[in-house]
């Protein structure tokens, strides 16, 4: 793995937290890295690597994304950057990197990006060149590698903080939904409770949800009425 580190930027990486949407929990797609001869115990670790010297960051981000979970063409936004000269010092850490760095211990600064996943367009449960992968909730989140769990929480709270304003979240639901899963969707992503009359009477009021001619199928007495995301021309 040494041999490959000619063609990547040593001291700078991508890693990406991945959210998705499925069972009224938002997810966060981790892998479970392989030991390496130097350190046997399996790690949870969010998807990244080292730059490519002949990629952007943007470039690499989708690169990375593709190469560790064949995902591609998803919501993908840089959000923060991490560069504490302690990011690498745990001692698990720089055993397990000592597989594919020269100096285990030298510091790597790294870009976050945040990607959004419609989890049913996707499937997560299959083994990467790193290792398994698979959804999480949120909330149960174990102890990962490096600082990634600092980075998942940093994108958990960018993501609250422009979900409405943004109107990112949508990447994260189905086409079709009734406004009562919208509604849940949105307390369990800014852990709010809404008075159900008054986040109807609020959300219909918005130019970007549209009402469809289509109720839900397969329910007996009267079927919810679907909606759909239509972003507001700029």
């Amino acid at each position: 793995m040494l041999n490959n580190l000619e063609n990547k930027y040593t001291n700078l990486s991508v890693d990406c937290v991945i959210f998705g949407y499925r069972n009224e929990q938002l997810n966060v797609l981790l892998i479970k890295r392989k030991g390496s001869e130097n350190f046997s115990k399996e790690q949870y670790a969010l998807p990244g690597d080292l730059l490519d010297k002949k990629d952007s960051l943007d470039e690499a981000a989708e690169k990375i994304l593709f190469n560790l979970t064949h995902f591609k063409g998803i919501y993908l936004e840089q959000f923060y950057t991490f560069g504490s000269p302690r990011r690498v010092s745990n001692k698990a850490d720089r055993e397990w990197l000592k597989a594919s760095r020269k100096i285990p211990g030298e510091r790597v600064i790294t870009v976050a990006y945040f990607a959004l996943v419609k989890v049913e367009d996707y499937s997560a449960d299959y083994r990467s060149n790193d290792g398994e992968i698979s959804w999480t909730p949120i909330n149960e989140i174990p102890q990962l590698t490096f600082d990634h769990n600092q980075i998942v929480e940093k994108a958990h709270a960018y993501l609250r903080a422009n979900l409405i304003d943004k109107q990112i979240g949508f990447e994260l639901l189905p086409e079709k939904f009734t406004l009562s899963e919208l509604q849940s969707f949105y307390e369990t992503i800014l852990n709010v409770a809404y008075d159900k009359r008054n986040f109807r009477k609020n959300i219909k009021s918005q130019t970007f949800i549209k009402k469809l001619d289509e109720k839900v199928e397969g329910q007996a007495h009267r079927p919810a009425r679907l909606y759909t995301y239509q972003p507001d021309k700029q």
